[in-house]
């Protein structure tokens, strides 16, 4: 299938399927005449990629992560014990960044509530 049907099929759009392929994501046949040709499989590998990339991991990661990737009962699972240790090293690096995403809340709630009320 070409790329639009790729991203037809798939809901992402032309310009981050060829981002993915940049990145090597994504390896599509070239026809002698340039054009990029998807495999079936391409589908679902797209959707792995969006799962990843909706969790948080980058696209670096990914790459590294998706030769170990298996899927069973529809659902990502890691195929050996050094994805699922990197998986929860990227977990880890989240919940740093949530904590302190959380922490400038905080404080942003502390400037918020320290300024001038309006008169009623």
């Amino acid at each position: 299938m070409r790329i639009g049907q790729l991203a037809e099929r798939t809901g992402v759009s032309v310009r981050l399927l060829r981002y993915y392929g940049q990145q090597g994501l994504l390896t599509p046949r070239r026809l002698g005449n340039g054009y990029r040709v998807y495999a079936e499989d391409d589908v679902r590998l797209v959707r792995y990629i969006r799962s990843l990339l909706a969790a948080g991991l980058t696209t670096a990661v990914i790459g590294r992560l998706l030769p170990s990737v298996c899927e069973r009962d529809g659902v990502l699972r890691p195929c050996t014990p050094e994805l699922a240790d990197e998986l929860r090293r990227e977990r880890d690096r989240i919940d740093e960044q949530v904590a302190e995403l959380l922490a400038s809340r905080r404080l942003l709630e502390e400037v918020i509530e320290a300024a001038p009320r309006h008169a009623p």
